[in-house]
């Protein structure tokens, strides 16, 4: 495997700091950066390439660190510690590694459907912090898939890969143009499409979920477009009380997927 030092802001690093706030060029460069023993550990596991690690050029490592280092086949890279510390974007401590991992094509077959197939369309969300804390509730309850549709905000903005905390690497999230494709998928898997919305016609707990079921969040300020609403086969509400006139879409599509999970449990057991 190749090894490298870099002790200056040379063009290698110029290219990962690009990474971390420049779209286009994650996109050009089909890869981008994660930090963290969990998420790496999860992008190992699961079977994800990661292209370099990268280690500060001084100090000790964990028996974690020195295990990948020895046997995952990527470039290695030992960088100075101030630098390191930039693409972590942590001013005053020094990750073990970095990984630089590349993204997976967005091909709706890497979900795989079943029986009990459960996916999360988040619309046009701004926030790639709701979407990281979207994918990993869509973890935490079993959901096969999350795709984000439309302008949005990057499933692999750094912000987003750090909400996740690693379930990136474990639920596909897939980003997807508009609901036709997806609307195709679901009919040839016999998928119930359901839009979320505070006007909706029934409540979600009153609604069939044992069902393969695609769940539509909408924009955090607008909601479902108008596509996707004229799409779903039935908008279901969130009966809620108090002030609050609605949920934050990260914590609407936590409270759809616990109800889910919670009634297939009751009639199937657990969903995977």
């Amino acid at each position: 495997m190749r090894k490298l030092t870099i002790t200056s802001r040379n063009a290698r690093f110029q290219q990962w700091q690009a990474l971390l706030g420049n779209r286009s060029k994650r996109q050009r460069a089909g890869e981008f950066l994660v930090q963290g023993v969990r998420p790496i550990t999860l992008a190992v596991e699961h079977g994800w390439t990661v292209r370099a690690l990268v280690h500060p050029t001084t100090g000790t490592r964990s028996a974690w660190a020195e295990r990948l280092l020895a046997t995952l086949d990527a470039e290695q890279v030992a960088m100075a510690p101030d630098l390191l510390n930039e693409l972590a974007e942590k001013a005053d401590e020094t990750p073990e590694l970095l990984a630089v991992v590349e993204m997976p094509p967005d091909r709706l077959d890497r979900i795989q459907a079943g029986d009990h197939l459960l996916v999360v369309v988040f619309d046009r969300p701004t926030s790639p912090g709701n979407i990281g804390t979207l994918v990993r509730s869509a973890d935490a309850f079993s959901a096969h898939g999350v795709v984000v549709t439309g302008h949005a905000a990057d499933i692999y903005d750094p912000k987003a890969v750090r909400a996740s905390t690693g379930s990136l690497f474990a639920v596909p999230t897939i980003r997807a143009g508009g609901p036709v494709d997806l609307l195709n998928w679901a009919r040839t898997h016999a998928v119930q499409v359901i839009g979320t919305d505070e006007a909706g016609s029934v409540d979600l707990d009153a609604h069939d979920l044992t069902v393969p079921t695609m769940f539509v969040i909408g924009n955090e300020t607008v909601g479902m477009s108008r596509a996707w609403h004229d799409a779903c086969d039935t908008i279901v509400r969130i009966p809620i009380g108090g002030a609050a006139s609605s949920l934050n879409a990260a914590a609407a599509a936590t409270t759809v997927l616990y109800e889910t999970a919670r009634q297939r449990r009751s009639v199937r057991g657990p969903a995977r």
